[in-house]
């Protein structure tokens, strides 16, 4: 083995989830340092001036950076494959900071409609509010993304997969399109983490994760990520963030790199828990539709097998017997827990239509596929033949 070989620059995925961006103290501390401190001092006043004017690169305020939010930032950018990164304090404040940070009154923005529902609403309703023309269209049909990218754009929003619904959005089509109108595309790549899908070698300017949910893993602690080119983050992106405030504590940056560990591992398992389940699920009574990028009967499905490396561990599924059906399911489950969470080691399972999406008219829900039997389920950790028990179960008590 060459010396070449053991240098960061030259590690695999796997390797930088456990040791990218690891910066040691003089202590040479094993597991990454936690500097839960809000602010630092200085030697002289003239030192002290002299960070505030940019003239001396450290640390001054937790809220501009911190030494454990700077090697989570680093080993994400890795991960990623990014040029910079940076965290915010939830997933929600990524989306919004990588939104915000680039637009102003005037601009547009083209997003696709099958979005979460906070997603939704800073696209349709808050943007609007400071004079930002948006607009929606249909994910998967390119034919809309062209018609309303033949109008010059500025920002371009989407996530593939969708939630709840599992859309899968061409990824270099649309990026290719919003190039040609002028657009900067940004994509929220929760669904599938950044080891099942790399939106930016597809053509996206601009990645947006919740670390809430696969990176943290065992739902302890809120964060998010945005990832994009250097002169995005310090630029645009940077002073947005240190002047509005949506900072990751350094504890949840310390919990997220301990996630990130073993995020190639337990993804094997999502992924291999989700096929069989989804499986299962496409074969058993009392369900209609089931929705999952690794199934052949998934209307994305050839496209799901081009862009991800594997389906992830998100299933929608539709329970008969409407809202009550759905209900009686749920009710009846005794080791999938109810939570609207996600990617969490523990399967968990919501109804969209009356918890994430429950603010849209009815309408719009149906429109999305967002029906009244429709249950979202993130599989877990645990052996698969117990949760098949535990729905099968619950099946039969929706069912009676």
């Amino acid at each position: 083995m060459t010396s070449d070989q053991h240098r960061p620059g030259t590690w695999h995925p796997a390797t930088h989830l456990v040791q990218g961006g690891t910066e040691r103290t003089p202590h040479q501390e094993t597991s990454e340092a936690l500097f839960l401190t809000s602010g630092y001092v200085y030697e002289t006043a003239e030192e002290a001036e002299a960070a505030f004017s940019n003239n001396l690169q450290r640390y001054v305020y937790s809220r501009y950076a911190n030494p454990t939010l700077s090697m989570l930032e680093e080993r994400l950018r890795l991960i990623e494959g990014a040029e910079a990164c940076r965290t915010t304090s939830s997933g929600m404040a990524a989306v919004f900071a990588a939104l915000a940070s680039q637009l102003a009154a005037g601009d547009r923005v083209v997003a696709s409609r099958a979005l979460f529902g906070s997603c939704l609403y800073i696209v349709s309703d808050l943007l609007p509010r400071f004079g930002v023309e948006t607009v929606l269209v249909d994910g998967t049909d390119l034919n809309q993304w062209e018609e309303a990218l033949s109008t010059r754009t500025n920002c371009v929003f989407l996530e593939t997969p969708s939630n709840p619904g599992l859309e899968i959005i061409d990824l270099a089509a649309v990026s290719d399109l919003a190039h040609r109108a002028g657009a900067c595309v940004v994509v929220d790549n929760v669904f599938a983490t950044p080891l099942l899908q790399r939106p930016m070698e597809l053509g996206a300017d601009i990645v947006v994760y919740s670390a809430t949910k696969h990176i943290d893993g065992q739902g302890r602690c809120l964060g998010g990520a945005i990832l994009g080119t250097k002169e995005f983050v310090s630029d645009k992106l940077t002073p947005f963030v240190r002047h509005t405030g949506p900072a990751m504590s350094p504890f949840n940056a310390w919990v997220m790199l301990k996630g990130l560990e073993t995020l190639d591992l337990r993804m094997e398992r999502h992924c291999r828990n989700a096929s069989t389940v989804a499986r299962f699920l496409e074969s058993a009574q009392g369900v209609g539709k089931v929705l999952f990028p690794g199934l052949e009967s998934h209307p994305q499905y050839a496209l799901a097998r081009k862009q991800m490396s594997g389906p992830g561990n998100m299933i929608a599924f539709e329970v008969e017997g409407g809202k009550d059906g759905a209900f009686r399911f749920l009710n009846a489950l005794r080791l999938i827990r109810i939570s609207n969470n996600l990617g969490d080691a523990k399967s968990l399972v919501c109804h969209p239509a009356t918890t994430t999406h429950q603010r849209l008219a009815e309408e719009e829900r149906r429109r999305l596929g967002i029906t009244d039997g429709l249950l979202r389920l993130s599989v877990g950790l645990e052996d698969a033949r117990d949760l098949e028990s535990d729905i099968a179960r619950a099946l039969a008590a929706a069912g009676s």
